[in-house]
């Protein structure tokens, strides 16, 4: 069940379980490449092999809109 009280409607109960369930997984350290990065708190991840702290999404480490940023400037520094 979802930690916060989402009542009114299964669709949204669904949706806020599986937010739930992607806030409470384990990530890939961008640092070290180990499944060991965990939320710390609102938009912060730390990761429990090497330490390093990331801010990244409030519920996942890496949005949808910031992977696109990412890729508009990894293809800026490839046309350099």
């Amino acid at each position: 069940m979802a930690d916060r009280n989402v009542r009114y409607g299964a669709e949204i109960r669904k949706r806020a379980e599986k937010v739930d369930a992607v806030r409470r997984s384990t990530f890939i350290c961008p640092s070290c490449s180990k499944k060991k990065v965990k939320r710390k708190g609102n938009s912060l991840w730390a990761c429990k092999s090497c330490g390093a702290v990331f801010a990244g999404g409030a519920f996942s480490l890496a949005t949808p809109t910031g992977m696109v940023a990412a890729r508009m400037i990894e293809e800026y520094k490839a046309k350099k």
